[in-house]
């Protein structure tokens, strides 16, 4: 999903997508300028990982 930086507005930053805009904290676009694009991708693998880390931690908390 691409999204493109509209203006910034404080500590956040005014992206466009689909003809609306939304408001997204300045620091998670790094050093990027008004009208460049971003693209954001869901990274299944590091889900997994954290998923797997979660569920050991929840199974050394409940084991008997």
């Amino acid at each position: 999903m691409n999204v493109i930086i509209d203006r910034f507005e404080g500590e956040y930053a005014i992206v466009i997508y689909n003809n609306k805009s939304y408001n997204i904290p300045k620091i998670l676009v790094g050093n990027a300028s008004e009208g460049d694009v971003i693209t954001i991708t869901i990274n299944k693998e590091e889900t997994n990982n954290r998923k797997k880390i979660i569920e050991d931690k929840m199974a050394s908390l409940f084991k008997d």
